[in-house]
């Protein structure tokens, strides 16, 4: 699927759409994604800053789908594990990126060659527009070749 009609389904999912959760870019070769979280009155905690849930959501999803998009079908893509350090409230809208590297990728293709499973963390910082750190996510992605591609 193309990378632009991908963005604009995934902006239109219910999670990411009542929560104010923008894809904003992703480059045409999986690489590369822009994700933002608007501060809304129906996403805040209660003392008004971005809800944690929101935080974690914003991230969750684009580990896994760089690298299913990036190795193609011949492999398994999962979610493994993630955790969430919250550094600071974030009373703005927040913005997080994500670069998913070629030889990343091929460590990832060479480590599952044989047919065994890999695990691998990924981080992401979430931050204001200036930059300000207010969270930081670290998900495991997990990959195996399928046994008809071996």
């Amino acid at each position: 699927m193309r990378a632009s009609t991908f963005r604009r389904l995934l902006n239109l999912w219910p999670p990411f759409l009542v929560n104010a959760i923008r894809l904003q870019s992703l480059s045409d070769d999986y690489t590369e994604a822009n994700v933002v979280l608007r501060l809304r009155p129906w996403n805040r905690n209660y003392v008004k800053s971005q809800f944690g849930g929101n935080l974690f959501a914003m991230v969750d999803p684009f580990w896994m789908l760089l690298a299913m998009h990036q190795l193609g079908r011949d492999y398994y893509v999962w979610d493994k594990a993630g955790t969430i350090d919250f550094v600071a409230p974030g009373y703005e809208d927040v913005y997080a990126h994500f670069k998913l590297d070629a030889s990343v990728v091929d460590e990832l293709r060479t480590a599952a060659a044989g047919g065994e499973k890999v695990l691998r963390w990924f981080e992401t910082e979430v931050t204001t527009a200036s930059g300000k750190v207010i969270a930081v996510v670290r998900k495991q992605i997990y990959v195996r070749l399928k046994p008809k591609a071996r």
